[in-house]
């Protein structure tokens, strides 16, 4: 069991679950039918897949951003990274951007003015929204201004183990 760090926020994959379904639940109660749930890579993955199952959307699509770099390490602004996600895709629709955290806001923001103009409606939603982002979500499940620790990037990446001399 880990140590409590009263730094840091901690979400289990439990309280993720919880999550996505408030969130879910958000967007239903607000008469938001989204065409595509559009998944900022990659923390936004785990959150556009669950919302696009709990909200019946089928259409989900992937923008790779890099900001982090490490924790609390980011670059001075976003950058998308290749393949390209063409807005012909996106042109007319509902679109409902799916973040882990609206940290400084940089990314959320990035991704929103790439759908500018070319949706019908764009709204965001975040497990995590901070006090210091630019951009205020439509919708969020918990507010806080500590780091959190994500389940699925709370340890290091999995590495091959060593040989066993066979």
């Amino acid at each position: 069991m880990r140590p409590v760090d009263h730094d840091r926020e901690v979400l289990t994959y439990d309280a993720f679950g919880l999550a996505t379904r408030d969130l879910a639940q958000q967007v239903a109660d607000d008469g938001f039918e989204p065409d595509l749930v559009l998944c900022i890579a990659r923390g936004g993955v785990f959150l556009g897949g669950a919302l696009g199952y709990a909200l019946d959307v089928k259409n989900l699509f992937v923008m790779n951003v890099e900001f982090y770099t490490g924790v609390d390490q980011r670059l001075d602004l976003p950058v998308v990274l290749p393949p390209m996600l063409d807005v012909v895709d996106l042109t007319g629709a509902d679109v409902l951007v799916a973040d882990d955290v609206a940290d400084t806001g940089k990314t959320l923001d990035l991704v929103r003015n790439f759908c500018a103009g070319h949706v019908a409606d764009v709204r965001t939603a975040v497990v995590y929204e901070k006090p210091g982002s630019l951009v205020r979500c439509d919708y969020v499940w918990r507010r806080t201004d500590r780091w959190v620790d994500f389940p699925w990037s709370a340890e290091a990446p999995v590495r091959r183990r060593g040989s066993t001399g066979s």
